[in-house]
């Protein structure tokens, strides 16, 4: 998966950026939008949807876990080891 991230401008609703800027609090707003449209693109009903979120979110803090990033099992790195066990339990 790409991880570069693309701009695209999207119209809301008055009220519906006020509520996402509420619900965003501390993280920016672009990253509740990003995380909806995948849950809507990802999975075909909300559990499969937060469930497939969930992975990935657990995938990018191994990624970015420089710590694990140092530890070699088998010749193989245990966070690539980690990411290709959870990318499999995706639905």
């Amino acid at each position: 998966m790409d991880k570069r991230l693309v701009p695209y401008n999207v119209y809301l609703h008055a009220e519906h950026v006020d509520k996402l800027k509420q619900m965003a609090g501390k993280r920016q707003a672009s990253g509740v939008v990003r995380d909806a449209i995948s849950m809507m693109m990802d999975g075909k009903d909300p559990y499969n949807a937060g469930y497939n979120k969930g992975i990935k979110d657990a995938i990018k803090l191994i990624d970015g876990c420089k710590d694990i990033q140092m530890i070699a099992i088998g010749g193989k790195y245990l966070a690539d080891i980690l990411i290709d066990q959870l990318e499999g339990l995706e639905k």
